[in-house]
């Protein structure tokens, strides 16, 4: 694997040719819109097949995955385009595996909202150990606030991906409440009734675990939270679920700030089977620009967090998005527009700007003036963040990592991760 950064002058054809990579593979794996249009700065994934089969008749996925001692989710891994045209012909080729080690295996999460395109979903699948799709509240009854959440499921399987189940105080208008979540920590019979229905869901449906998202918590409620959390692995634990509980993104264990005071990591990860560490959002819609997770502040935070949680529980987490915020900031005016990475560079481009990257944050952002003479900053990410994000992950042997979220197109991401990870799969 290479990442090569486009210079003045390179075209896909070029950098194809200085590689002896292919051409139509750069473009799939780099989302590249426009092949005669590259972004100076802009950084490409190179992957180089080390083994390469070619079908013959009778051939299968599986039994060409068996020859060679893998699976069929690896061909689809290797091969993204098995992911849109599943049936394989006699002279197609297929990439068995990448040159280069991989690194270890880890555990892949990300969040999905039941309204997910599915072409970006099948497209991401084969690459999770896990898929949490975003996710149940409950009423003041302890009834729970559905969502249409079983054709995502149901796809899930077929990539051995296994759903994972999220319960938050989201109430029925779609924000967070903390009297809502207070209400649950402190109401026996509303808990016990809300776990009722958790479980009930979790069998018909087909979860396999449940992933725990309170956030503003008063402080008050710091201990009954714990409790809650207790509650919920004891009843959970006897039918083989796992808990899941997203955690603030601290430095430290009394850090002030109605986000950070109730999660008390020590505790919570002691009772939790994973936690999820919610780093990203330092650059964020109402905020000045920067970074969305600089690695340096995404650091501080795993620092902490292996002190206080074993590291084979933690999962580190990766933001699939950026934003483009207009210049000069004014706080309380200025509004960031969230938007995926891939989309980023088509801004770049469509504005002829280079793209630099940012040593100490490891993030690339660029700036561009709109034709109407109105200035912009855009922070997202690339191959290069994320294996820095990656990297990080492995300096502390972290179990793996989260990305939020699913929602938008990432190609040069899974391509990282098939030529350097083997993903951890739990359906067989």
């Amino acid at each position: 694997m290479y990442i090569h950064v486009v210079q003045p002058g390179d075209s896909v054809y070029s950098i194809a040719r200085q590689y002896g990579a292919s051409p139509q593979r750069i473009i799939s794996d780099n989302n590249i819109v426009n092949p005669q249009v590259l972004v100076v700065g802009q950084a490409l994934i190179i992957l180089i097949p080390a083994v390469v089969y070619t079908v013959r008749p009778g051939d299968t996925l599986a039994s060409i995955a068996a020859s060679y001692g893998t699976t069929p989710i690896v061909l689809m891994q290797n091969n993204p385009n098995l992911l849109f045209s599943p049936v394989i012909q006699p002279g197609q080729q297929l990439t068995i595996r990448f040159e280069g080690d991989k690194i270890r295996e880890v555990t892949i999460n990300a969040y999905a909202y039941p309204y997910i395109r599915r072409d970006v979903l099948r497209r991401g699948l084969p690459y999770l150990t896990y898929l949490t799709i975003f996710g149940y509240g409950f009423t003041v009854e302890g009834e729970l606030i559905p969502i249409d959440d079983q054709p995502l499921i149901n796809l899930a399987y077929e990539y051995k991906t296994a759903p994972v189940m999220l319960l938050s105080s989201i109430t029925e208008d779609g924000n967070f409440s903390g009297e809502r979540a207070s209400l649950l920590f402190h109401d026996q019979a509303l808990q016990s009734r809300v776990l009722d229905n958790i479980i009930a869901v979790m069998v018909e449906k087909g979860y396999v675990g449940l992933d725990v998202d309170f956030e503003y918590i008063q402080p008050e409620d710091g201990d009954a939270f714990l409790q809650f959390l207790r509650n919920v692995t004891a009843r959970l634990h006897p039918y083989g679920f796992f808990v899941n509980t997203d955690l603030a993104p601290k430095t430290s264990p009394d850090q002030k700030g109605l986000l950070y005071e109730s999660h008390n990591y020590s505790a919570i990860g002691a009772i939790s089977d994973t936690v999820l560490l919610m780093t990203y959002e330092w650059g964020y819609t109402y905020g000045p620009p920067m970074a969305v997770a600089p690695l340096n502040h995404v650091r501080e935070v795993v620092r902490y967090a292996v002190n206080e949680i074993p590291n084979d529980k933690i999962l580190m987490g990766i933001p699939n998005y950026g934003y483009d915020w207009q210049l000069p900031f004014e706080r309380g005016i200025t509004r960031a527009t969230s938007i995926g990475n891939a989309y980023a560079v088509e801004i770049a481009a469509r504005n002829r700007a280079a793209i630099r990257y940012d040593e100490l944050a490891q993030t690339p952002f660029f700036e561009y003036r709109t034709g109407a003479g109105v200035n912009h900053i855009v922070w997202f990410e690339d191959v290069r963040s994320i294996q820095a994000k990656f990297a990080l992950m492995d300096e502390y042997r972290l179990l793996g990592c989260g990305y939020w979220n699913l929602m938008r197109p990432f190609a040069q991401n899974w391509a990282f991760i098939s030529a350097k990870y083997n993903v951890r799969k739990v359906v067989q």
